[in-house]
């Protein structure tokens, strides 16, 4: 995900930054509770994780986000975890073509034989590939000093996304360009791009944050 956009809510208040009614201040996109992305706000994106079914979970949203909208696929991650066998690659890796032919039948996920494919050969290539993906992910890690001040400075790339997608592609793994590799390294907190004032920014005051 690189950032869905704003909710009316927060247009109307003319911020990247909405204080919820926990009193803390959130990215405009993660302040509707119920959606269930404030949760993920506040525990995933830009977390830092080396967990394999959370990094493989990243890319595979991913995957399946090319083309479509970011809320799209959120609203279908549960579905997707349980199609996906808890998204661990290893389960996944003995996945069949009888196993692809049968979530094309799953209703509760996007039906697309490609992504669906992917997502196979992906596993595959996490079990067995080296340097792991998780090594990779902390090898392009890029460290802020200042949050980026609002949602239109946020890029869709940058040059180690790029070097990183090469590099993924040549183990092996599908449906891994540039923007979407960019949108895993924000997930698994290889990035963090929390805006100025989030109470997830890398410049929020510690002491503030912990209220």
């Amino acid at each position: 995900m690189i950032v869905p956009s704003r909710s009316d809510k927060a247009h109307a208040e003319s911020s990247d930054v909405v204080v919820g009614r926990d009193g803390k201040p959130r990215c405009a996109w993660g302040s509707a509770d119920e959606s269930g992305l404030s949760r993920y706000h506040d525990d995933v994106w830009g977390k830092r994780t080396s967990d394999q079914s959370a990094m493989f979970e990243a890319l595979t949203l991913g995957v399946f986000e090319v083309g479509l909208s970011w809320s799209t696929v959120f609203q279908k991650r549960d579905a997707f975890r349980k199609a996906f066998r808890d998204f661990d690659p290893t389960r996944i890796a003995t996945m069949t073509e009888r196993d692809v032919d049968r979530l094309l039948q799953d209703a509760s996920i996007i039906r697309n034989r490609a992504k669906i494919q992917a997502t196979v050969d992906n596993a595959r290539a996490m079990i067995s590939a080296s340097p792991s993906l998780a090594a990779l992910a902390h090898s392009y890690e890029i460290t802020r000093k200042h949050a980026p001040r609002s949602l239109t400075d946020l890029p869709t790339s940058t040059p180690q996304a790029e070097a990183f997608a090469k590099q993924l592609k040549a183990q092996g793994y599908r449906f891994v360009g540039p923007t979407s590799v960019y949108a895993f390294m924000q997930n698994v907190g290889a990035v963090n791009d929390h805006v100025h004032g989030c109470f997830r920014a890398t410049d929020y005051p510690a002491k503030a944050r912990g209220r």
